[in-house]
């Protein structure tokens, strides 16, 4: 990766997908994106299960419909915020404010964050729910590799949203620094 500034100096450039792609905040996005896809895919085609007896649907997860819901809701949104931040870091190279730059970066932390807690308690509910889960449910044991990856994939979207935090915490460090250094020697600063 090409070290050096995040301010107004790299700002117009042409758009290099190849750079893009080898980013490692970019990686982690198309991760998270992979991820959040799998849980909800996972609960949205094998999380429900027909009662033999009563000829209705309900949800793997110890029959709890809310449990689900939650699994798809934070999964499709998840997708939707990674897509979302893919175009933002496409666009990111063409911003030429110090202070836009910073206010892109500072709600990318933000809503990392927000997005590992928000997996953390999806993993949590999940596994729980699945654990109190009544054998007598599900005898056959259908649709358990669904479930167990829905919440495997949850576990690891953790780690994936709390690194992109942490990534964009060391590229609003880089454009601090910038900013300091353009306030200082505003001279030497590049137009």
């Amino acid at each position: 990766m090409e070290g050096g500034a995040y301010g107004a100096g790299k700002a117009g450039g042409a758009f290099d997908p190849y750079t893009l792609i080898r980013q490692p905040h970019t990686i982690l996005r198309v991760v998270s994106w992979v991820f959040s896809i799998v849980v909800f895919g996972s609960i949205v085609n094998e999380g429900y299960l027909n009662s033999v007896s009563k000829g209705e649907e309900f949800c793997i997860y110890n029959r709890n419909p809310s449990a689900c819901s939650y699994g798809v809701t934070v999964g499709v949104l998840a997708f939707l915020t990674c897509v979302l931040y893919l175009a933002l870091d496409m666009y990111f190279p063409q911003i030429s404010s110090v202070k836009d730059r910073k206010k892109a970066v500072l709600s990318d932390i933000g809503v990392s964050a927000f997005w590992a807690f928000l997996w953390f308690v999806g993993f949590c509910y999940l596994a729980n729910q699945w654990q109190v889960s009544k054998p007598e449910d599900n005898p056959l044991n259908e649709r358990t590799d669904a479930a167990r990856a829905a919440i495997a994939f949850s576990f690891f979207s953790i780690f994936t949203w709390s690194l992109s935090a942490a990534l964009a915490v060391r590229r609003f460090e880089k454009l601090t620094f910038q900013e300091e250094y353009n306030t200082l020697f505003p001279a030497l600063a590049q137009p």
